[in-house]
């Protein structure tokens, strides 16, 4: 990934923030970082589109810290626990250096501990739709005199279904306001909420949709369901580093926890049916390098930033051809290289060829290798599919795709 030359000077972030940037050993800012911070600090209602691992989080982070420190308050609303832990995180460890509070609302938590922090008037507020609105109706948070709203990753949250969620919060937040909006891609949706949300925004597009990583490198193996264990077996054998591994469904992922951890792997799972401590557990387990391996569904292709992935493996080809570029986003982050190796049945030819016209290049398709013995009975193709939900996706954004598990019936962002 292409870095300023130029440092975080001339960006107009005050001395006190420079001072702690330095601190932590941020001395060049990256591409999404340098164009946007001037825009965001002149209080411009701000579009950031840019591919996952390119430092959005600081891209808007750093303004609102500035903010905080002029006595200004902000709320940042983000689609799952994992990324709102991470980027409120972040914040944390910047804010702390210079008295500026940050608070993180998500379900899961004691709401009491939530309540203490909000106590503390933070000028911070980080968030998932289903909490805020939690505390909207307990009337324990009230917007009066924020100034400035984010919406991070937008595109995620519109596709897990909460539009009605942002209306419900933005109904609450004054009219009033600087808003940021970043996301990974534009599709129809965002320019619709853009138009209904925002005042002449300031677009910043550092790549265009479906562009990944550029140090990633792509593989195929064409695979009966009943041998994609014994494959992902062989592939874990020959592969030292950490180990990202994405299924589409929650019954998937801890079958294939279950027989790589019978295998003498150390893993761990993330997925809607675990607890938020167990998903924190997983998540640092794996970042510490404590867990090798890590089998989640696509909760985490976004709310993972771990470096030195060495390779992400899609067990099960993703329901959209945008979320393999946010799968594979996991690794190859910040200019450090990775692999990506997806495991496609006979019958998903067209799915890769969707893939493939999204991210403008072929991928090649690997011979399968000689596969050990099966260990345990096999799932039949038939019944994974079902249980699965499985169908042929386009990489047309027009297409009606069969809704998520936690879509907009009732889901408000407490279980994935």
């Amino acid at each position: 990934m292409e870095q300023s030359t130029k440092g975080f000077n001339g960006l107009s972030i005050a001395p006190s923030i420079l001072g702690v940037l330095e601190f932590f050993k941020f001395t060049t800012p990256t591409p999404i970082q340098e164009r946007s911070i001037p825009v965001a600090i002149d209080r411009k209602d701000l579009i950031g589109i840019a591919q996952t691992g390119t430092g959005k989080t600081l891209a808007f982070g750093i303004p609102l810290l500035q903010f905080g420190l002029q006595g200004k308050r902000a709320l940042v609303i983000v689609p799952t626990r994992e990324l709102a832990l991470q980027v409120g995180e972040t914040l944390r460890k910047f804010g702390v250096r210079i008295n500026v509070r940050t608070a993180t609302l998500i379900g899961g938590e004691p709401m009491w501990r939530q309540l203490k922090d909000l106590e503390k008037k933070p000028q911070i507020i980080v968030g998932t739709p289903g909490r805020i609105i939690d505390h909207i109706e307990r009337k324990t948070i009230s917007f009066a005199g924020f100034e400035t709203l984010v919406l991070d990753e937008a595109d995620r949250m519109l596709d897990m279904g909460f539009a009605p969620q942002l209306k419900q919060i933005l109904n609450f937040f004054p009219h009033e306001r600087h808003t940021m909006l970043f996301s990974a891609t534009m599709p129809a949706e965002i320019v619709k909420m853009t138009r209904a949300y925002m005042k002449l925004p300031v677009q910043i597009e550092m790549a265009p949709t479906g562009t990944t990583a550029k140090n990633v490198t792509h593989e195929i193996f064409f695979v009966a369901q009943q041998s994609k264990q014994q494959l992902l077996e062989k592939i874990l054998y020959d592969y030292k580093g950490s180990v990202l591994v994405f299924c589409r469904i929650k019954y998937g992922v801890r079958r294939i926890a279950m027989n790589i951890r019978n295998l003498g792997h150390t893993v761990a799972e993330i997925h809607s049916n675990r607890s938020l401590n167990q998903r924190r557990d997983a998540l640092e387990g794996f970042k510490s390098g404590k867990y090798r391996i890590l089998i989640a569904t696509d909760i985490a292709a976004r709310g993972i930033d771990v470096k030195n992935i060495e390779l992400v493996v899609n067990f099960d080809l993703p329901s959209t051809a945008e979320d393999y570029v946010h799968r594979i986003g996991r690794t190859a982050r910040a200019g450090e290289s990775g692999h990506a190796i997806s495991f496609a049945r006979p019958d998903e030819a067209r799915d890769i060829r969707a893939i493939e016209r999204l991210i403008k290049k072929n991928i090649p398709v690997s011979k399968l290798p000689e596969l050990p013995p099966a260990r345990v009975a096999p799932m039949s193709e038939r019944s994974y599919h079902e249980r699965s939900g499985r169908r042929p996706f386009s990489s047309n954004r027009s297409r009606k795709f069969p809704p998520r598990r936690g879509g907009s019936s009732g889901f408000r962002g407490r279980g994935r």
